[in-house]
């Protein structure tokens, strides 16, 4: 069976996270987020799943880099979206650019890992999405909290790119009872957000 590939963009993400949130750790973990492999792109599932499993040993620091991973691929991904695509989105009325904003934030989950990807449903007050195949939530025992953090963080910080504010939670995770992480993004009367991507 073929190994799931790993998306440079995650690798880049959790070494900055770790470098803001950890910095006394980041040699530690450079042994598997090597300056080559970010740099050519090749870090593999194997090197990622030791880098999470050693995070979650960090204590409350693994929720806190996992974030702050998430709303740096949020951010990186929009910015380097054609210009054309960000203007676009960014025109449309509120309602369809959110819509088009948790597209994009679909694209990233499917970039993150090969084995990934996440369907979403949007209603006029909430967003459900389902993220299957998480790499952040493949463990072997069951987790006593949840683990995919990074989507949440992503999500929202993806909306606030586009001038949507919201806020989200976990609903349901693999880690702790299988099937697909399950997560919801409040829309209703969240102010609207900065909106650096319309800018652009």
């Amino acid at each position: 069976m073929t190994e799931a590939r790993v998306g440079r963009l995650l690798a880049a993400c959790l070494h900055q996270a770790i470098a803001d949130e950890l910095p006394q750790r980041l040699d530690f973990y450079e042994e598997w987020l090597t300056s080559e492999g970010l740099r050519d792109g090749n870090i593999g599932a194997g090197p990622m799943t030791a880098v999470l499993g050693f995070l979650r040993t960090e204590g409350g620091a693994y929720d806190a880099v996992v974030a702050r991973a998430g709303r740096l691929a949020a951010d990186w991904t929009v910015q380097s979206l054609a210009p054309m695509r960000r203007r676009a989105i960014g025109w449309l009325p509120r309602a369809m650019r959110t819509r088009a904003a948790i597209r994009v934030a679909t694209e990233i989950v499917s970039s993150i890992s090969s084995a990934s990807h996440a369907s979403a449903r949007v209603r006029r007050a909430a967003a459900r999405i389902d993220v299957q195949a998480s790499l952040f939530c493949a463990v072997r025992g069951a987790a006593a909290a949840p683990l995919c953090g990074f989507y949440v963080a992503m999500i929202v910080e993806t909306l606030r790119q586009f001038g949507i504010g919201a806020a989200g939670r976990v609903v349901h995770c693999h880690a702790i009872g299988g099937g697909p992480c399950v997560l919801t993004i409040d829309l209703a009367g969240a102010a609207s957000a900065a909106d650096p991507a319309m800018a652009a």
